[in-house]
């Protein structure tokens, strides 16, 4: 029984998302005690199940949470299934027979997932990421449209690790990363997100009005200052022309003998490191201090190994 009721537990926070423990105990006819005993068990087998207190407070699925292919072995699944169905005959409780309906219905329908957001197509699969890179883009994409509050939990650069309350106000894709603008709560100002670093997303049910900002005032370098710049001459071999087409742009490189040359101004920020990428397809012409800095980069790397 005890199996049972965890399982129901969390195929009841799959589709209502957010409950208190004194609607759970009594549901199921437990004491919150139990209910809590039991979040937490869910929380060590990885569903990323929250307890918060204040005005959003509750017991919370993150809302970019899916069970994921091979979450559950085939041995598992069919024993879910069958402690959802005895589950549902006891009780004749229609969320759990919806849960039931809906955790058959995904062993059917499996695969890596892909999200529309709005015109664009975002494939989280390709890496190894499943659905969890999809979902989280979806949820960003409804809060801003849909002008819906969300509680995140982030981890900065830096390792810190924090839950707070955002209103997302845009999307923005840059250098193949994408962020969320959003008001910060806690902070009172807006900040930009990694939508990488968020580890899950909660609705709170909450809703925002769009404060007005400017495309300045994001704080992500679309305009680099003119001392950051560098002026490059790159000759890159034939074998990395695609890659370096797409990094440099086909209107910034032309043919020279066997390889090709590039020149153009960059910002420096990253530069020695993208060039490396190349594994040697890239050689810096000029400036010389450029070329110097990338040889010692590469014979650092080489002490290493």
């Amino acid at each position: 029984m005890k199996y049972q009721i965890m399982i129901s537990i969390m195929m009841l926070l799959l589709q209502k998302r957010r409950l208190t423990a004194r609607q759970i105990a009594e549901k199921y006819d437990i004491s919150t005690r139990s209910v809590y005993r039991y979040i937490e068990e869910l929380d060590v087998s990885g569903v990323p199940v929250t307890v918060t207190r204040g005005r959003y407070g509750g017991i919370a699925i993150a809302d970019t949470f899916r069970l994921p292919t091979g979450f559950l072995t085939r041995e598992e699944y069919a024993a879910t299934v069958n402690a959802l169905s005895a589950m549902s005959s006891q009780v004749n409780d229609r969320d759990v027979i919806s849960a039931l309906e809906k955790l058959q219905l995904q062993q059917k329908n499996e695969r890596r997932d892909v999200s529309v957001c709005g015109n664009v197509i975002v494939d989280g699969g390709t890496w190894g990421g499943g659905k969890k890179f999809s979902e989280k883009m979806r949820v960003c994409e409804t809060a801003v449209n849909e002008k819906k509050c969300l509680l995140i939990d982030y981890i900065s650069r830096d390792g810190e690790h924090s839950k707070r309350v955002i209103d997302p106000h845009v999307l923005i894709f840059k250098q193949n990363v994408w962020y969320v603008y959003a008001f910060c709560h806690s902070k009172q100002t807006f900040r930009t997100f990694k939508i990488g670093r968020i580890k899950s997303a909660t609705f709170t049910g909450g809703s925002f009005v769009k404060r007005e900002f400017t495309r300045d005032e994001i704080d992500l370098n679309f305009y680099y200052p003119a001392e950051s710049l560098k002026e490059v001459t790159f000759e890159i071999l034939k074998s990395s022309l695609a890659d370096a087409e797409e990094w440099l742009g086909i209107d910034n490189i032309e043919p020279r003998g066997d390889a090709f040359i590039a020149r153009m101004t960059l910002p420096e920020t990253g530069l020695v490191n993208k060039i490396l990428s190349y594994g040697g397809a890239v050689k810096v012409l000029e400036p010389p201090e450029l070329k110097q800095r990338v040889a010692e980069a590469a014979r650092q790397i080489a002490e290493q190994t």
